[in-house]
């Protein structure tokens, strides 16, 4: 099988058939499409660009090897998002659905390798032996034959000079892994590591967090997102724009107050009206954001706009929310951010949905560089965090977080508030939320904050938003997110003296 394509267990399918895998193809040497369906799908909701012609379709030994060249670079510390940029445009949908699903079982992988080899191989070739091994140690999850998975690794091993010494090696190993799945499996069923696919610290500090939802949080985290979508009520209304992916045969469903969930996750290109701003994709927790900062806040004078500071603002999602939800001519919003690069997104964001705002590039903590001197009336600071909250879309995140990371980003967060907060006006806001799911960035956050600023009220906010797949949350009363990241919402209002 030296070529075989990277088609995933298919046989005789037909175009509906292929419409719903990552990259289908015909390989009529493999078993029937029944068993696979489900799961391919699954990759293809992640990754829809990835589903292409299989004549166009690479070896699956050369996935493979971009796949572990990925993993290797996110191993050095390296971000999967700058990892997978390295692949050229073409390859990159369908490496990047192969090694989300090795990032979200590498600890399972990397016990199952433990236990076949005394020493670990040099990290090319052990990237390598552990992308096969998170692929193929669950049959029913398992996106090609495993006898297929362990052919083409070697092949893989065999094409890379630099990992073609060790090809034997990986040979034996996965041939030892195809003989002894079960029992393997088995022994590694009780490291928490291997079970959970998360660092033993991170796994600790769910539990001390979250006593009751650690395990559903750590579940959830190995889930597939859904691509959810935002309407830009500015131009449209959401039952008009259902009306529009209904007739472009596109299933979705109404969440929160202005989002909607695919069903499938589809190229950008082909949602009617995208390109015209007439939706965004934005997770149905981020979208909270702008009406829990700006439904029921009063104007300071009269029917003066409202100034609106979004302190960390690349690139660009909250920022249009805000813009949308307040209305034509309702809010002068400031788009804050540190990064000059990051910042030019957040114009192209406003450009597309036909919005303005003033962008400005400054660290946000450093007011004096930056701010004007006149209050704000609302701050929105979606501070820097761990990210642990947003694992499904970003798998690499887990395995690129340190434990002393999470004391390092509250202090950097504790230090923006007590900046930002002197620039609200007595009556205003300040919506300080995070895509985190650990306390010390959230709640604990929050109580430092109180406890040192008596000026400041806590009003009513959804707090820890937990990850949730595949159901309706309902901690936000009357507005069900239905399948959510993970985040942290507190709005704070100035006390009038």
């Amino acid at each position: 099988m030296g070529d075989a394509i990277a088609s995933g267990r298919s046989a005789g399918l037909n175009a509906a058939d292929a419409a719903n895998l990552e990259d289908a193809g015909p390989a009529s040497r493999f078993r029937p499409v029944l068993p696979l369906t489900y799961h391919r799908s699954k990759l293809l909701n992640e990754h829809p660009e990835s589903s292409r012609d299989a004549s166009l379709q690479p070896p699956l030994w050369r996935q493979l090897q971009l796949t572990a060249a990925a993993l290797a670079s996110i191993r050095s510390g390296v971000s999967g998002a700058v990892a997978f940029e390295g692949v050229e445009p073409a390859l990159r949908p369908g490496v990047q659905a192969i090694g989300f699903q090795v990032l979200r079982w590498l600890g399972r992988a990397e016990a199952l390798r433990r236990h076949l080899a005394k020493r670990t191989p040099p990290p090319p070739a052990d990237a390598l032996l552990c992308t096969a091994l998170a692929l193929a140690w669950n049959g029913d999850e398992a996106p090609y034959e495993t006898f297929t998975l362990v052919d083409q690794t070697v092949e893989a091993a065999k094409r890379n000079p630099v990992t073609r010494a060790q090809a034997s090696f990986i040979n034996a190993c996965l041939r030892r892994f195809l003989r002894e799945r079960d029992a393997l499996v088995a022994a590694t069923d009780t490291e928490p590591v291997a079970q959970w696919n998360h660092p033993r610290w991170w796994i600790e500090r769910l539990k001390r967090d979250h006593p009751r939802e650690w395990q559903r949080v750590l579940r959830a985290d190995n889930m597939q997102a859904p691509m959810t979508l935002r309407v830009n009520v500015r131009k449209t209304d959401r039952r008009a724009y259902l009306a529009a992916l209904e007739a472009a045969d596109l299933d979705a469903r109404a969440v929160g107050e202005s989002g909607i969930q695919l069903v499938r996750a589809r190229p950008v290109h082909q949602l009617p009206g995208f390109a015209e701003g007439l939706a965004s994709v934005q997770d149905a927790a981020a979208q909270l954001a702008a009406p829990l900062l700006l439904a029921g806040l009063e104007r300071a004078a009269g029917d003066a706009p409202w100034r609106v500071l979004d302190a960390c603002a690349a690139p660009g999602g909250k920022t249009a929310h805000l813009l949308e939800w307040a209305g034509q001519g309702a809010a002068a919003v400031t788009a804050l951010e540190v990064d000059a690069q990051r910042s030019r997104r957040i114009g192209d964001t406003l450009a597309r949905l036909g919005l303005q705002a003033e962008v400005v590039v400054a660290d946000a903590s450093r007011t004096a560089v930056w701010w004007d001197g006149v209050p704000f009336d609302a701050i929105l600071l979606d501070a820097p965090c761990t990210a642990s909250g947003i694992v499904r879309r970003h798998p690499d995140v887990r395995w690129l977080r340190r434990e002393s990371d999470v004391a390092q980003l509250a202090i950097q967060q504790a230090m923006l508030l007590a900046s930002l907060w002197p620039l609200v006006r007595p009556g205003g806001r300040l919506l300080y939320c995070t895509c985190s799911v650990f306390r010390e960035e959230g709640s604990h956050q929050i109580d430092a904050f109180l406890a040192h600023n008596t000026d400041a009220r806590l009003m009513p906010s959804p707090g820890h938003l937990l990850p949730q797949s595949g159901g309706i949350d309902h901690s936000v009363p009357d507005n069900p997110l239905g399948d959510h990241d993970g985040f942290y919402y507190a709005l704070l209002e100035k006390i009038r003296r």
